[in-house]
């Protein structure tokens, strides 16, 4: 069953805890007194990004000829990637992140999988948020079971930035969730209407009177100027950017400013949609770039929001799987496994590419098409909840991520080790 949350859109009310959620705001009086200082942020890159044009290896001698037309140009090219390290370089659409990454605020880790060695987008990315070996098996995430461990049983630590709550975060564990919404706010007479209605029952009425307050809290904290978020993903942008871009750079930026108040949420989960690329992929150029590009805008809105708590932030991106090495006959990419995932933010170990790279040569692929997993996602993931959030690695084991043993922490991910 889903989590028992309140629904946060940018107006309204709650109509009571249990019943169908109308509108509400942030609720700040639950939040309050949030028991660490750590933000942690995930990001699930829905549609399978692939990790081979993210960051390239163009220090691979069989990268370019295996790629063709979708290859990245090496460092100092034209439309070339950035050089991380000699090896690894970071895609050009990045390009306003990657001073992040000899700040020290970006980490990148390659070969990096879950369990799941199939490919399908659904069963894949149930196993990405419900930590166990089998999809479908389990209707509660890995994130809500981990909340507990950090003093959430009696506040909403843990908010859902989106039109639904994902899987990673559903469970017994209350949540809250957020959205912008086109309904009108209700005014006063009707909400003292409801009020009169609700106040033979104790729960309904304080429930409500949670959701008034509570929508003047999350009203003060995003600001009056975000009314845009109501049209945000309609339509094209002049610019030319894709239609999803403005919406999820503004998702980025309330999520952000949400965690940096001192009673908001402290931990956050957004999606990120398009990076199903089965065709027109492209290089520097194309539909990888425009996820691309709206990830980035994303990431420097959400820094720039969350302001001196960028610090004790760590963000994760994760996808269910990555797409093949040989590029498709539509200049685009299939399924595939391993790929890469990215870690950004003033709590991690960055300035480094992480993970054992398997070589892309004749004999090494997985499967004789993808990346070669080396690198257990899971095992990101726990090094992040022990030591960013001081989650305890018996409960990890036992109830986070069950029959996990072999997914051992990695040296090297955050600041805080």
């Amino acid at each position: 069953m889903p989590s028992d949350h309140l629904f946060l859109p940018r107006r309204g009310f709650l109509t009571g805890a249990g019943a169908t959620a109308l509108a509400a705001g942030l609720p700040r009086a639950v939040l309050a007194n949030a028991p660490t200082d750590k933000r942690f942020v995930l990001i699930i890159l829905r549609g399978a990004m692939d990790g081979l044009n993210v960051v390239p290896p163009y220090g691979d001698p069989a990268y370019a000829g295996l790629r063709g037309q979708i290859a990245i140009a090496r460092p100092g090219e034209t439309d070339g990637a950035t050089d991380l390290n000699g090896f690894f370089g970071l895609h050009p659409a990045l390009a306003d992140i990657a001073p992040w990454y000899k700040e020290g605020a970006l980490l990148p880790i390659h070969a990096v999988a879950s369990p799941y060695r199939d490919r399908s987008h659904f069963d894949g990315q149930d196993m990405l948020e419900n930590g166990t070996l089998t999809p479908r098996k389990t209707e509660s995430g890995w994130l809500n079971r981990a909340l507990p461990t950090l003093g959430a049983e009696d506040r909403r630590i843990g908010l859902a930035v989106g039109q639904t709550i994902p899987l990673v975060l559903r469970g017994p564990t209350q949540v809250a969730s957020w959205a912008p919404t086109k309904m009108p706010e209700a005014d006063e007479s009707f909400l003292t209407l409801v009020q009169t209605i609700y106040q033979g029952d104790r729960r309904l009425s304080a429930a409500l009177a949670d959701g008034i307050r509570a929508t003047q809290a999350a009203n003060q904290m995003l600001g009056s100027g975000k009314d845009q978020m109501l049209d945000a993903g309609m339509a094209a942008n002049a610019d030319g950017k894709p239609a999803a871009y403005k919406g999820q750079k503004i998702l980025a930026e309330a999520a952000g400013g949400m965690l940096a108040d001192p009673n908001g949420p402290r931990i956050a989960v957004f999606d990120a949609q398009g990076w199903d690329t089965h065709a027109g992929q492209g290089a520097a150029k194309g539909r990888l770039a425009g996820a691309l590009s709206g990830l980035s805008a994303s990431l420097v809105a959400l820094r720039d929001s969350l302001g001196p708590a960028w610090k004790d932030t760590i963000v994760l991106m994760a996808t269910e799987f990555g797409r093949t090495a040989y590029a498709n006959g539509t200049g685009g990419t299939d399924h595939g496994t391993g790929t890469a995932t990215l870690l950004a933010g003033g709590s991690v170990s960055g300035g480094k590419v992480l993970g054992s790279w398997p070589s892309l040569a004749d004999g090494k692929l997985y499967q004789g098409r993808d990346l070669m997993p080396t690198t257990d996602l899971r095992a990101v993931i726990k090094t992040v909840l022990r030591e960013h959030l001081r989650v305890p690695q018996d409960r990890l084991e036992a109830s986070i991520f069950p029959n996990s043993s072999d997914a051992r922490p990695i040296a090297g991910i955050t600041a805080s080790a």
